[in-house]
C-alpha cells in the first residue's frame, strides 16, 4: 500500500488545520489507519488511530478534544482535523496503514504553529 499525506501548512496559534491521506495499492487489506508526529529533535509519537472496517478511533491523551480522526472508505481516504493548534503541535505529520502485522508508512507533511 502507498500513501501519501498533505494538508500541513504554516498556521497561527488557535487555527485549525485539515490533513489528508490517501492510500492507493492494498487498500481492501488495511485494517487501521493512524497519524504519527515528530517534533524537531524529538521522536515520532502516536497521534491517533482509526480502524479501516469499524470506525473506532484512538487518540493521543494530548490531542483528545482538539483532534479528530475521521476515514472515507470510498475514497480511500483518512483525515485528521486539528482544532485550536499550539506552537508544540509544530511537527512533521505521518499516516500510516496497518495490514497484517506490518505498518506501512507515507511521507510527511509539515505542520508549523506560530506564537
Amino acid at each position: 500500500v502507498q500513501l501519501q499525506a498533505s494538508g500541513g501548512g504554516l498556521v497561527q496559534a488557535g487555527a485549525s488545520l485539515r490533513l489528508s491521506c490517501v492510500a492507493s495499492g492494498r487498500t481492501d487489506s488495511i485494517l487501521l489507519v493512524a497519524w504519527f508526529r515528530q517534533a524537531p529533535g524529538k521522536e515520532r509519537e502516536f497521534v491517533s488511530s482509526i480502524t479501516w472496517h469499524g470506525s473506532t478511533t484512538d487518540y493521543a491523551d494530548s490531542m483528545k478534544g482538539r483532534f479528530t480522526i475521521s476515514r472515507d472508505i470510498s475514497k480511500n481516504m483518512a483525515y485528521l482535523q486539528m482544532n485550536s493548534l499550539k506552537p508544540e503541535d509544530t511537527a512533521v505529520y505521518y499516516c500510516a496503514a496497518r495490514i497484517a502485522t506490518m505498518l506501512y508508512w507515507g511521507q510527511g507533511t509539515l505542520v508549523t504553529v506560530s506564537s
